[in-house]
């Protein structure tokens, strides 16, 4: 048997679209074509030619070449999927064949891994150099940018602007050069192996913070003067009068001192780094994943995913009279609104709109020269001065009474005090108003009285610093009951947390949790557990300098915060966030999986219980009308109330992680 002369197509180099046998057959039945020079004998039993020279070698490579092309596709299944793809294709009859055919394929392409990590320096919400973190990951053979994110750094001295601006630089830069150092340690990684990815970062960044010990204790040894040394506490003398004495005399009392200033926790130059990277991690394997970053964080936090969401309530930033504020009022730092438990974010955002627009109208009134100019504070609130304590709440309450809204009813305050930017050590007291000094027993008494006169105020911030331990005491003892006592700048960083697993000092209702610095997304999940675990409150809040990233609010959703502290709605990078509650929501809604927030157990609802009291202390009474009582309040329908005397009761909500002592 002749061979047929060879034409342009077989003398081809072959390619990985050349047909092959779908049954898996031997490849020995296709046609060796050789060029028209070296034609030889064929047996068509076993196929063997005899040729001679450069053909012979030539045909023996293309052949094991084909081999092995064979051998290459038939260990992967293809030419079964090919099969599979097709009959389903022809089935199915889509319009788009490829597009499915695209579709059918890639289940069975590789997951996607991370290829590189870079960073770079851009700018905050205040103009402040921060870090940007890009993930890159290789899908389906192509490097692809997947996402970026960037946090907050938070500075160790932020009262201090001097050198601020370089230190910040610094750490930006520093930032810069972790990610290019990690990046290879993470390329070929899954994004989905967040814990795994976290605890890579978190054993990079241990000796990064011991270096940072070390090279500041040889500083301290060597220039020991150059260090300020911390104020020592200051016994003043008071001059009071003393009972049983003389009229008009007076005795000498020696105040207590105060506990000195607690060294603040160093911050490493770089560590937004890990925090911004572990975060960026998470949101790349959401949209590898394509699903929102909050379904992705709650299946990372819940053994299996919640069948409905509870959106978290707003703490909404509507003024600021603190110590950068023009009048005399240093004590609120912010004064924000709480939305009852019942509205929808939309609806608790207009309200806070609404409030907001009447408060700068009624300070337009007011003004000599015209429409006054709004200063707008870092936090996203109007900048306004007071000489009083009660101004800014007054100008809120006859704000509520144009628009028609009722404190403690339709709307609830917190006010953000910010003790520890109040001490003046020198004095040892407190600076709550320019000239007015009080010692933290002092600070104890104005809370109760202001509480007493305004029971719509449903929380406090930071009343007093983390140091007045037995001030903190008193404060709870004393209005534990009537407002909740949380703790944001007082309490520990979230890793100091963990590490002490003590979220009782100071004794506060709950901790405000922030995502900043070295902070993983692990991290946050493990602090959210143990708030939950000892049944205190979670908020997660945003710190004063804040980016455009809006993966906060996915966050507050994804990990059940019970409340949410974005700022105001006056600038953009707070806004962002508050857009993307709204669009959460939305989604929820459209999706089914929209929860209602249960009744929370607070201090407001004290007295609205129910209508009849057991006639026998401590008797267990089921509200709503089941047993003994009728409830007169749709706010204790699924609580046990066990009154135990008749100026206070302990309510149980039914899974018992809601304990509430109310006065009536």
């Amino acid at each position: 048997m002749r061979m047929r002369e060879s034409t342009q197509r077989d003398r081809r180099p072959f390619h990985p679209r050349d047909t092959f046998p779908s049954n898996g057959g031997s490849l020995t039945r296709c046609i060796v074509t050789l060029k028209a020079d070296s034609i030889a004998d064929i047996d068509p039993k076993n196929m063997s030619y005899r040729v001679t020279g450069d053909a012979a070698r030539k045909a023996r490579e293309r052949y094991e070449l084909k081999q092995a092309a064979a051998e290459f596709y038939r260990k992967r299944n293809v030419p079964e999927r090919l099969e599979e793809a097709l009959n389903s294709t022809f089935c199915l009859g889509p319009e788009d064949v490829y597009g499915h055919l695209a579709n059918y394929f890639a289940q069975f392409s590789m997951p996607p891994t991370i290829c590189q990590i870079r960073g770079r320096k851009v700018l905050d919400g205040s103009g402040e150099p921060t870090v940007e973190v890009e993930v890159s990951c290789t899908v389906k053979n192509s490097d692809k940018r997947i996402c970026s994110s960037v946090i907050s750094a938070v500075s160790e001295h932020p009262k201090a602007s001097e050198g601020l601006e370089q230190e910040r630089n610094h750490s930006a830069d520093t930032a810069i050069q972790w990610l290019t150092d990690l990046s290879p340690l993470l390329k070929g990684m899954s994004p989905n192996e967040q814990h795994n990815i976290d605890q890579l970062l978190s054993d990079f960044y241990q000796p990064k913070i011991e270096e940072e010990k070390a090279r500041r204790q040889m500083e301290r040894e060597a220039s020991p003067m150059a260090i300020e040394p911390v104020p020592s506490p200051v016994t003043s003398p008071a001059l009071v009068k003393k009972k049983g004495s003389g009229k008009g005399k007076k005795a000498v009392v020696m105040e207590k001192p105060i506990p000195p200033e607690e060294a603040p926790e160093p911050v490493v130059p770089g560590s937004p780094a890990i925090g911004a990277l572990s975060l960026a991690v998470a949101k790349a394997s959401s949209v590898l994943g394509k699903t929102p970053l909050y379904l992705h964080i709650a299946a990372l936090r819940n053994e299996k995913l919640p069948s409905e969401f509870i959106m978290p309530t707003p703490m909404i930033s509507v003024l600021s009279c603190g110590k950068s504020s023009p009048g005399k009022l240093n004590l609120m730092k912010e004064v924000l609104v709480i939305p009852p438990t019942g509205l929808t974010v939309q609806q608790s955002l207009d309200m806070a709109l609404m409030l907001q627009n009447q408060i700068v109208k009624q300070i337009n009134s007011i003004s000599k020269t015209g429409p006054a100019i709004k200063n707008v504070t870092p936090l996203g609130c109007m900048l306004i001065g007071g000489d009083r304590i009660e101004q800014p709440l007054d100008l809120i309450c006859e704000a509520c009474q144009h628009v028609g809204l009722e404190l403690g009813r339709n709307l609830y305050l917190a006010i953000n005090c910010a003790a520890h930017e109040l001490m003046d050590y020198n004095k040892a007291k407190y600076e709550a108003l320019s000239g007015t000094f009080k010692s933290p027993d002092e600070m104890v008494d104005l809370y109760v009285d202001l509480i007493n006169r305004q029971p719509a105020i449903l929380a406090l911030l930071d009343p007093l610093r983390k140091e007045d331990a037995a001030q903190w005491e008193s404060l709870t003892k004393a209005l534990g009951s009537k407002c909740f006592l949380f703790a944001d700048a007082a309490s520990k960083p979230v890793c100091k947390l963990l590490e002490s697993a003590d979220i009782h000092n100071p004794p506060c209702s709950g901790t405000v949790i922030k995502h900043t610095n070295e902070t993983t997304v692990s991290q946050l999940l493990g602090s959210f557990k143990l708030i939950e675990g000892e049944n205190r409150v979670t908020i997660l809040g945003c710190p004063c300098e804040e980016s455009v990233d809006d993966s906060i609010a996915d966050l507050a959703v994804g990990l059940g915060a019970r409340f949410v502290k974005l700022g105001g709605l006056l600038r953009g990078e707070r806004s962002s966030k508050y857009n993307r509650l709204l669009a959460i929501e939305d989604e929820l809604t459209q999706a089914g999986t929209l929860g209602t927030r249960d009744f929370i157990l607070s201090p407001f609802s004290r007295g609205q219980f129910c209508s009849e009291r057991p006639e026998h202390v401590g008797e267990n009474v089921s509200a709503g009308g089941r047993e003994n009582t009728k409830a007169s309040s749709p706010y204790c329908l699924n609580c046990v109330c066990i009154y135990l005397d008749a100026a206070w009761i302990l309510c149980v909500a039914p899974d018992a992680h809601e304990i509430g002592l109310v006065n009536l």
